[in-house]
């Protein structure tokens, strides 16, 4: 059995859901993950927000107004009379849910529930569409079996369980539909799996089941060997490995929520991304294959901070590294480039909310300086440390300044940090020089 997620662009409009009922209408049993609808997600946080600002009148114009728009969808997409009401009742109860929230105290308990209910309106409008259409569909909901543990990774075994057991108790049909993203946490509260988190819920699935295959339906023709967002002649690429896949996504591949190969690279069940928008484009396949080498891809990650930690006394001394990192742990920072010098060390962080914290931890043994506003440009493929044509995107020195470079930390990835205002020339540049656009 298949298991395919469809993002919230996919389901976006009356025309994309029909799409997707021709994609999935194959004769094949699968599984359906679904993401909210394109806006929801975002709309539903903003109401979120107005609960915590106390603005209960703004978040219920915000409800009102998004109510309004899924009735709309509703009477152009479920013709049928019966159908049609049900839907409507369904949707209306999940709104009044809404109207209650908002006279409701603020918590994260509470965010979670609001955020949740765009997957939970996405997937009841599908099924009920699909079993309109004749189609066999019914739907297993994600909070009967998807749960985290306390730190906030997906508990298989529960999942596994739960969801063999959700899987037994629905009525036998061709195709399943459940929500992504949405799950609960390790109290039984409801909560999810961050932003792009239905990518996570589909290979969490598909591990769970030992599946065929786990196909990715976005809105683009697979993964690209750069951001077309920034920059121009980027092509899809027909295969990436699981580590090559795994470091894109991590260092800011918006196709894929980074932690999307992790539940099934050690089953080897390959990963598809495909565009939903033109079905019979290749896309791109992820599996263990690393028979290619070289730069296959870039991709470039924001909101990036820099510390120089300057300590001549202490630096060559046994433990100072230790006493670094402990700060950092303590204060539950990753850390994702890290370079060293007689003099310093430098690294980099993408939370930067404890950062005052840290920084005056680090000033009772040594010199700070903080740079922020910067860019991690990664640049992927297997073993590209080693591969002959690598020295060409050292060429980028003599055009843009680089700020740090991280080289063989990983055989497949080559990091550059540059203020984020240079990001895009040099993500254009280096697509020039590595994919042979220009002459060197």
């Amino acid at each position: 059995m298949k298991v395919l997620k469809f993002g919230g662009t996919s389901v976006g409009t009356v025309e994309n859901i029909c799409n997707v009922k021709n994609i999935i209408n194959d004769g094949e049993r699968k599984i359906v993950v679904l993401s909210a609808m394109s806006g929801t997600t975002n709309q539903l946080v903003a109401i979120a927000k107005d609960i915590a600002d106390n603005e209960s009148n703004a978040a219920i114009d915000k409800i009102n107004k998004l109510h309004d728009t899924y009735f709309i969808v509703i009477d152009n997409l479920i013709t049928n009379t019966v159908l049609n009401k049900d839907v409507k009742t369904y949707v209306s109860g999940i709104f009044n849910l809404l109207v209650e929230c908002t006279a409701k105290p603020f918590s994260v308990a509470l965010e979670n529930q609001i955020v949740a209910q765009g997957e939970l309106l996405s997937t009841y409008m599908v099924n009920s569409y699909l079993n309109q259409e004749g189609i066999s569909s019914a739907l297993l909901p994600a909070l009967d079996f998807m749960r985290i543990d306390a730190a906030k990774d997906p508990d298989l075994d529960y999942i596994k369980a739960k969801f063999k057991t959700t899987f037994s108790d629905t009525k036998e049909s061709e195709i399943y539909i459940t929500q992504g993203f949405i799950c609960l946490d390790d109290k039984g509260a409801i909560s999810n799996l961050q932003r792009g988190g239905s990518d996570y819920t589909a290979t969490i699935i598909g591990a769970a089941i030992n599946a065929e295959e786990v196909q990715i339906w976005t809105d683009i023709d697979g993964m690209h060997n750069n951001d077309p967002r920034y920059v121009d002649n980027t092509r899809p690429i027909s295969n990436l490995s699981f580590d090559e896949a795994a470091e894109l996504a991590y260092f800011g591949a918006k196709i894929l929520h980074p932690q999307t190969v992790t539940p099934v690279r050690n089953l080897n069940i390959p990963v598809r991304l495909k565009n939903t928008m033109n079905p019979e484009a290749y896309g791109t396949l992820i599996n263990d294959d690393h028979s290619e080498t070289g730069v296959k891809a870039m991709a470039a990650k924001d909101d990036i901070t820099a510390i120089k930690i300057k300590s001549g006394r202490m630096l060559q001394a046994h433990g100072f590294l230790k006493k670094v990192f402990e700060i950092f742990e303590v204060y539950e920072t990753s850390i994702d480039m890290i370079t060293t010098s007689e003099v310093a060390v430098s690294l980099t962080i993408d939370d930067d909310k404890n950062l005052d914290k840290i920084i005056a931890e680090l000033e009772k043994f040594a010199t700070i300086e903080v740079d922020k506003n910067q860019s991690i440009i990664c640049l992927v493929g297997h073993s590209v440390v080693n591969h002959s044509e690598t020295y060409k995107l050292f060429q980028i020195l003599q055009d843009v300044k680089i700020r740090m470079i991280s080289y063989g930390g990983s055989n497949n990835n080559i990091s550059l940090l540059v203020d984020t205002k240079n990001k895009i020339n040099t993500l254009q540049k280096l697509n020039d020089y590595l994919f042979e656009l220009v002459t060197l």
